[in-house]
């Protein structure tokens, strides 16, 4: 087992001390084996990749994964018209475009005279990067989300660097990390955060979210951080022209001096490779130094659960991480961190000490509770969709309804069913039935309700509604299966990536 010291920049050595069975334990949980070395350690001599590597990336890959402190030097070779078209055809033709005007179409009318052109261009350094365009959406809460909008270009040229560096950062990211990254998705880590509740002693969880989080990233620190593992000046220079080239908003240029635009297709891998350096490391190497109990952390972008055994843990936990993350420039939200009681015993436990039932946390559009199975009466982890955001849904379905009211039945009824389907897709997990059920009859009333407004003649009642439901409107079903299941058969005691 590895763990480290700080040196007075903030970055990671690492110091070799002994293992034991819990550090394995808790490894298994997040779905990953012990961690084998640091990619944070002191680096070595640069690397190259060689054009002669084995199905493009892989010698990459191969290398990044036996030695963690070796720097790649060329890279940016990889980044050639072949993975430039495939970049392309992998954007969504319908997106909006960016502050160029140019769309997925026109770009396309001579999309190989296009790409040769963008190729050319970064190879030899001439490729500038544009301004994203910003545009706000509504959050859950009621505030809204800055999103940044790249140029189809920048969109291309950022969707195929960051294919190159996940062949380098996919061997170092740790198991707790699910977020934006290939072959994970966001019932990967409900799996994994429902498989240690379940099955390691969790009494307490500290339900915590970065507050502004891709806003805040130090354009230094990060660069620094990437330096770890990219010796490659031509890609370093990339990423730094896309972190320079700021937003556009009403019409005027604003500088970001810190963070990354989100909608960007570079922004998730280095909102990952920050959260990385700046917590995963620190946190997995806290609980194998610190911990007196099981310590079981799943972490999904900016937003993160860590369950713990013992409260002391978990307060520890809370004041030391405050202070690292100062370290880089980053903060918890307040309003939205809390250190709750949770898991098998805390009913009971909550109960002898004369308080009431547990409280509940919502991770990833799911709200988990303490429950109770039927039969048994044993500990049951309960998972029903965040009300806030189902409300948030309706709300917005409402107002599309009424801009679709005098669509043909028909086509109402098919747009409706790819909504639902969409829902059940994500929510339909054991044991919120309920919830899906609650969502499907809301919808049938706001329907009707727009239907009957179609003209003052127009009188749906619900004999006739229940007919169009049943017609058009799948009937919820659970399609996702209990998560323990599904994580013991995807990880297998191993990581479902490495």
């Amino acid at each position: 087992m590895t763990h480290d010291r700080e040196q007075s920049d903030g970055l990671i050595v690492p110091v070799k001390l002994s293992n034991n069975a819990r550090d394995g334990a808790a490894e298994a949980v997040e779905g990953s084996g012990p961690v084998k070395g640091n990619a944070a350690g002191k680096t070595r001599p640069g690397h190259c990749a060689g054009h002669d590597a084995p199905s493009a990336l892989d010698r990459v890959r191969r290398i990044a994964r036996q030695d963690k402190d070796v720097r790649f030097t060329a890279l940016l070779h990889h980044v050639d018209v072949d993975r430039l078209r495939a970049a392309y055809f992998a954007l969504r033709p319908k997106a909006a475009p960016g502050v160029d005007g140019v769309t997925w179409d026109d770009y396309g009318q001579d999309l190989e005279g296009s790409l040769t052109d963008l190729h050319a261009r970064v190879h030899r350094g001439a490729y500038r990067a544009r301004p994203s365009r910003r545009v706000f959406i509504p959050k859950p809460d009621g505030r809204l989300r800055p999103l940044g909008v790249a140029a189809l270009e920048d969109k291309i040229l950022q969707r195929a660097v960051v294919e190159v560096l996940n062949a380098v950062y996919e061997q170092d990211f740790l198991g707790f990390s699910y977020g934006f990254r290939p072959g994970r998705s966001p019932h990967d880590a409900l799996d994994a955060l429902a498989y240690g509740i379940n099955r390691r002693r969790v009494n307490w969880v500290l339900d915590a979210d970065f507050s502004d989080y891709f806003s805040r990233l130090d354009h230094q620190w990060l660069v620094k951080f990437l330096e770890h593992r990219i010796a490659d000046e031509r890609v370093l220079r990339l990423i730094q022209k896309w972190l320079a080239a700021g937003v556009i908003e009403a019409g005027s240029w604003t500088a970001l001096p810190d963070g990354v635009p989100q909608g960007a297709s570079a922004s998730p891998l280095l909102a990952n490779v920050y959260a990385h350096y700046v917590l995963d490391l620190w946190a997995d190497q806290w609980r194998r130094r610190h911990a007196h109990g099981h310590v079981v952390i799943v972490r999904f972008a900016d937003d993160f659960v860590v369950g713990f055994e013992h409260r002391q843990d978990a307060e520890r936990f809370w004041v030391e991480l405050r202070e690292r993350l100062a370290k880089f420039g980053l903060e918890l939200n307040a309003e939205k961190t809390r250190l709750i009681e949770f898991g098998r015993f805390a009913a009971r436990d909550r109960a002898a000490r004369g308080l009431g039932k547990p409280e509940t946390f919502q991770f990833l559009g799911f709200t988990h509770m303490c429950g109770k199975a039927r039969k048994t009466g044993q500990f049951k982890l309960l998972r029903t969709t965040d009300s806030k955001r189902m409300r948030v849904k309706l709300h917005a379905l409402k107002r599309e309804m009424a801009w679709r009211m005098h669509q043909p039945i028909p086509a109402q009824g098919q747009w409706l069913a790819t909504v639902l389907q969409g829902h059940y897709n994500y929510y339909a997990v054991p044991n919120n039935s309920e919830a899906l059920h609650v969502f499907r009859e809301q919808i049938i009333r706001y329907w009707r309700h727009s239907l009957r407004r179609r003209s003052q003649r127009n009188r749906i009642d619900w004999t006739r509604m229940n007919v169009l439901a049943d017609r058009w409107l799948p009937a919820p079903r659970i399609l996702h299966p209990w998560p323990e299941q599904r994580f013991a058969a995807r990880t297998q005691d191993r990581s479902p990536v490495r």
